[in-house]
C-alpha cells in the first residue's frame, strides 16, 4: 500500500478510489441539494416566465464555455499530463503555472469579444426568443454574467490539480458557494425589492471568484502557488494543446447538442424553464455518481497506467462501473415511475404552476431512459484520457451529435418541446455505446470481469422490484401529493419506500455481500 509522501515541498496523498468517491459524492450531494433549494425559490419567484428564460439561457453561456474549455478540453489533457508529472516528480508546479497563465490569458480575450458578440450568441442559443422582450433580457444578463468563465475555468484547473494529488475536499466543496451565494441574492431581491434576475445575473461571476479563492487557498496550503504571469509556449504546453484540441472539438460538438435542444426549445414559451427544471432533477444523480466517479477515476487510472499496473486499473475500471450504475439504475426508474409527485411536490408553488409540473414531469420520464448512459459516459471515457487519446471521443461525439440534431428537428413539429429530451437521451446512448465499443482494442485495463457482469444484472433486477414498489405506492397514494402540508410528508415517505425497497432487493439477491462492502471501502 502506497505512503503519503512529500515531494518537492508539496504534499501528495494516495488517491483512494472509494474515499474521494465518498468524499466528492458528499459534496456534490450538498451542492445539489442547496441546487434544489435555490431552483425551488427560483420557480416560486419566476416560475417559467419570460425573466426565468431570459436568466436561464444566460446563465447557460459561460456554462456552456466553461464546460468546453475547463471541465472538458483542458482538464482531459491536463489531469493525466500533471498527474504523470507528479509521479515521476518532474516539477508539476511549473507546468501548472504556465498552463494557468495560458487559459487564464485566452480566456480574458475570449470574455471582452463575447461581451461585444453577446447579441449573436444569445441568437445561437435561443433565436426563438427573437421579436420578443426576452432576446434584450437574456443579453443583458449574459453580459453581466458571462465573466463567470474566466473564475470557474481558473478553477476547474486548479481543481484538476488537487484531485490529481488526492485532495479532492475542496474542490468538492467549490460548487456549493455558487448555490448558497444564489440563494442569498434571492432572498436578498425579493426582501428589498429589487430585480430578482438582474440580482442572480450579478451574483454569478461574484460565485465564480469565490470558488477561485476557495480552491486556489487549498493548493497553497499543500505548495502549489499558482499565479498569472506572461504565458509561454513550453515544450509541454504544446503537449498540452495538441491533446486538448481533439477533446476542445469534442466538447464543442456536445455545447452543440445543448445548443440544439435549446433551440427546439426556445420556439415553446415556457419549454426553456421546463426543460431546465428536468435537468436540475436528473442531474442530481448525475452529478453525484457520475462527476464524483469521473474526478476521482481520472487521475487514479492515469497513475496506474503510467507505471503499467493494468490489473490494478481494471479493479478500478470495473469497481467504479458497477458503483455507477448501483446509483445510476434505481434514480432512472425512479424518475421513470414517479416524475409527477416528485416535480410537483419539489417546484409547485408560486409562479409554477400544475401544467408547468406537468410539462416538466414529461421531460424529465425521457431523461430518465437515458441517465444510465449520461453516467456511464464519465467511466467509459476515463481509459480514453486517461492514455492521452482524446481524439476517439471526437469521433464519438460528432456521430451523437448528428443523432441528437436529427431526431430533435425531426420530432419538433410532432412533439414540440420533447423532442429535446428525446434527442439527448438518444444521443446519449450512442455516445456510450460508441466508447464501450472502441475500448475494447486497449487490453486487460478496460476489460469487464465477471464480478461486474454478474452484479450489474442483480443490480437491474433489484432496481426493477424497487420501480414496481414505487408505482404502486405512488399509484394509490396520489391524492396525497397535492394537499398542502401532507405532500411534503407523502414525498419523504415515498422516498424511504423506494430506498428502503432498493436496499432489500439488493440483499435479497446478493448484489453485495458485507464482505464486498468492506472491500470496496478498502479499494486503493
Amino acid at each position: 500500500m502506497a505512503k503519503d509522501t512529500r515531494r518537492s515541498g508539496h504534499d501528495i496523498r494516495p488517491i483512494r478510489l472509494s474515499g474521494g468517491f465518498f468524499t466528492v459524492g458528499g459534496w456534490t450531494m450538498l451542492s445539489r441539494v442547496l441546487g434544489f433549494c435555490r431552483d425551488i425559490m427560483f420557480a416560486a419567484f419566476l416560475g417559467a416566465g419570460p425573466v426565468a428564460e431570459a436568466f436561464l439561457v444566460a446563465f447557460s453561456l459561460p456554462n456552456m464555455f466553461r464546460r468546453l474549455f475547463a471541465e472538458g478540453a483542458f482538464n482531459a489533457a491536463f489531469v493525466p499530463m500533471f498527474s504523470k508529472k507528479l509521479e515521476a516528480e518532474s516539477d508539476p508546479g511549473e507546468f501548472a503555472n504556465d498552463a494557468f497563465s495560458a487559459l487564464g490569458a485566452m480566456l480574458l480575450a475570449f470574455v471582452l469579444v463575447a461581451q461585444l458578440a453577446m447579441p449573436l450568441l444569445v441568437l445561437a442559443m435561443a433565436s426563438g426568443f427573437l421579436g420578443d422582450g426576452r432576446f434584450e433580457l437574456a443579453v443583458f444578463f449574459a453580459r453581466i454574467a458571462f465573466p463567470y468563465v474566466l473564475f470557474i475555468s481558473l478553477a476547474a484547473l486548479i481543481s484538476g490539480m488537487l484531485n490529481s494529488t488526492g485532495r479532492f475536499a475542496a474542490a468538492a466543496a467549490a460548487p456549493t458557494l455558487l448555490n448558497v451565494i444564489f440563494i442569498g441574492s434571492i432572498m436578498l431581491a425579493a426582501t428589498a425589492g429589487w430585480d430578482i434576475g438582474r440580482a442572480l445575473s450579478i451574483s454569478v461571476p461574484i460565485a465564480g471568484a469565490a470558488q477561485l479563492a476557495l480552491v486556489w487557498h487549498a493548493a497553497a496550503r499543500m505548495g502549489f502557488r499558482v499565479a498569472p504571469r506572461i504565458p509561454r509556449l513550453t515544450p509541454d504546453l504544446k503537449r498540452l494543446v495538441v491533446i486538448a484540441a481533439p477533446a476542445a472539438l469534442a466538447g464543442g460538438v456536445v455545447q452543440v447538442n445543448l445548443l440544439v435542444g435549446r433551440q427546439v426549445a426556445s420556439f415553446q414559451e415556457g419549454a426553456v424553464a421546463w426543460l431546465n427544471y428536468a435537468d436540475r432533477l436528473y442531474q442530481l444523480p448525475l452529478g453525484v455518481v457520475g462527476i464524483a466517479i469521473g474526478v476521482v477515476l481520472l487521475p487514479d487510472l492515469s497513475r496506474k497506467l503510467s507505471i503499467n499496473d493494468n490489473a490494478g486499473a481494471k479493479d478500478a475500471f470495473n469497481r467504479a462501473g458497477e458503483a455507477a450504475l448501483a446509483l445510476a439504475l434505481p434514480a432512472a426508474v425512479a424518475f421513470a415511475v414517479v416524475p409527477v409527485p416528485l416535480v410537483s411536490v419539489l417546484f409547485e408553488r408560486g409562479a409554477f404552476a400544475s401544467q408547468d409540473s406537468a410539462a416538466t414531469s414529461a421531460a424529465l420520464a425521457i431523461y430518465a431512459a437515458g441517465l444510465p448512459a449520461f453516467i456511464l459516459q464519465k467511466v467509459a471515457q476515463t481509459p480514453f484520457f486517461a492514455r492521452e487519446d482524446t481524439r476517439s471521443p471526437f469521433r464519438y461525439a460528432v456521430a451523437s451529435m448528428i443523432l441528437n440534431a436529427v431526431v430533435a428537428i425531426g420530432l419538433m413539429s410532432m412533439i414540440g418541446y420533447l423532442a429535446a429530451a428525446v434527442g439527448t437521451t438518444l444521443s446519449g446512448w450512442l455516445m456510450t455505446w460508441l466508447l464501450w465499443k472502441g475500448s475494447r482494442g486497449m487490453g486487460e485495463a478496460t476489460a469487464l470481469d465477471r464480478e461486474f457482469v454478474g452484479r450489474v444484472s442483480r443490480i437491474a433486477a433489484a432496481a426493477a422490484v424497487m420501480g414496481v414498489a414505487l408505482w404502486l405506492a405512488g399509484t394509490l397514494g396520489k391524492d396525497a401529493f397535492s394537499v398542502p402540508g401532507v405532500r411534503y410528508f407523502a414525498m419523504a415517505g415515498l422516498v424511504v419506500w423506494g430506498a428502503g425497497t432498493y436496499g432489500a432487493a439488493l440483499l435479497m439477491f446478493r448484489a453485495w455481500s458485507l464482505s464486498d462492502i468492506l472491500k470496496l471501502l478498502r479499494l486503493r
